[in-house]
């Protein structure tokens, strides 16, 4: 049956309306989600098919122009921190946080953002078997598979999980501020350091943003109280 001029103009209103009130999540879902998604999918298809990305190893040399010793020191710092001096702590920290002020749905949020990182992490590198760079020995050499960067997948991982923790505060800004220094420095520390393609730093930061953003989304999507206590 079609529908009468007040009943269609009745529900373009509602549409309107529910744009004005989503707009921002579309947005976060395509740029944090979908985008990343894509473009994991794609570098993911080009390492499975062992084709060489043209801007690896063309960046790989460029960054071994500039090693020295201070900016080699410098490095090897920000990749300890960008995991095992920082980001687990960080990460254990910040779940221990959340849970002693009983934020338990915030909690819950961010150990499955934490601990589904790394498991999707360790799955992808199996899965993948790309090796390390080879182009020259690394001062800081690694053992395990290269893609996707372990890394830049808990350094984007925590980063995100914080910023949208804290976005609904004051701290949005310092919090998205700290991101966008931390997370790039640590994808930088890789390549410099010659254990990762950048690529493979691509491949971590798309995959920790799409998986984040899909776990914000799906725990997130409706207002959620604890359930009541049982006597």
């Amino acid at each position: 049956m079609r529908a009468t001029p007040a009943e269609s103009r009745r529900e373009a209103a509602g549409l309107r309306d529910w744009l004005a009130h989503n707009a921002w999540r579309i947005a976060v879902l395509f740029v944090g989600l979908l985008l990343p998604l894509a473009g994991f999918v794609m570098l993911a298809e080009e390492i499975h098919e062992a084709e060489a990305l043209h801007f690896d190893d063309a960046l790989l040399w460029r960054m071994r122009g500039l090693a020295s010793p201070p900016l080699d020191a410098f490095f090897v710092l920000v990749s300890k921190l960008g995991y095992q001096w920082g980001v687990i702590p960080l990460d254990v920290l910040v779940v221990a946080l959340l849970a002693w002020q009983r934020h338990w749905r915030n909690a819950l949020f961010a150990a499955t953002a934490f601990v589904g990182s790394a498991v999707l992490n360790l799955g992808s590198k199996q899965l993948f078997q790309r090796e390390r760079p080879s182009l020259w020995e690394s001062i800081a050499p690694e053992s395990t598979f290269s893609f996707p960067s372990g890394h830049a997948m808990g350094s984007m991982t925590l980063a995100a999980t914080v910023v949208f923790l804290a976005w609904p505060t004051r701290w949005r800004w310092p919090a998205l501020l700290a991101a966008v220094l931390f997370v790039p420095l640590v994808g930088l520390s890789r390549v410099h350091l010659g254990v990762h393609y950048p690529s493979d730093i691509l491949g971590g930061w798309c995959a920790a943003l799409a998986w984040v953003c899909g776990v914000h989304a799906l725990m997130y999507r409706r207002r959620w109280s604890p359930p009541p206590a049982t006597h």
